[in-house]
């Protein structure tokens, strides 16, 4: 039980799943020998894709798809617990048969419960990796445009767990920069003041 109410939990709290923190980082630009001195900048890249107008906008279309999904599933599990509180209070007053019946439908209803959370569990991480994957490519482009006005020559993803960035002075962090430039080619508003936020991967300590 404790691992079918574990799974209901992530659903009814939103979804707390990892696809944009495991999408695969952008491509990197072929490397082209510098005119002048190196000119470098770091980018949280796949922090700068979640927290793009767009990138909140279908984030937060996603989550609003699986409402319904994750309703079914709390209601699933508080079906659950009151079996199993009947069970336990009535135990004593229950001959065999009926208590190993009441054992049979909490068991079926558990399982129906894991499968069901799993399931849309793994339909929303699919969905949400390929809403990702398409924005990230896009996101790039502008970076990529971003970072060459500019006179970059490097630009590091201090978004990645093995990166090699173990410090960088905020005047060299792009990454509201390409956020903003992005907003202004899509042309998507900004979100309405409440609209929950978009999943964004967690830097590595220290950055």
């Amino acid at each position: 039980m404790k691992r079918s109410f574990a799974l209901a939990l992530i659903l009814a709290s939103g979804f707390a799943l990892s696809a944009s923190a495991q999408a695969p980082s952008a491509p990197a630009p072929a490397a082209t020998a510098p005119a002048g001195p190196a000119k470098i900048a770091v980018v949280a890249f796949q922090v700068a894709v979640a927290k793009t107008n767009e990138g909140q906008r279908d984030f937060s279309d996603l989550q609003k798809k699986y409402e319904p999904k994750r309703d079914q599933l709390k209601a699933l599990n508080d079906e659950v617990d009151n079996l199993k509180k009947q069970l336990q209070t009535q135990s004593a007053t229950l001959s065999q048969a009926e208590r190993d019946s009441k054992t049979k439908t909490i068991d079926e209803k558990q399982k129906q419960l894991q499968r069901s959370a799993e399931d849309a569990q793994n339909d929303m991480q699919q969905e949400m990796q390929e809403i990702y994957n398409s924005l990230a490519s896009k996101v790039y482009d502008v970076m990529e445009g971003y970072a060459k006005q500019h006179g970059y020559t490097l630009v590091l993803d201090i978004a990645q767990q093995q990166t090699p960035v173990l410090y960088a002075a905020e005047s060299t962090n792009i990454t509201d920069a390409v956020i903003a430039a992005y907003n202004t080619k899509s042309g998507v508003p900004a979100p309405p003041p409440g609209t929950p936020s978009a999943p964004t991967p967690k830097t590595p300590a220290g950055k």
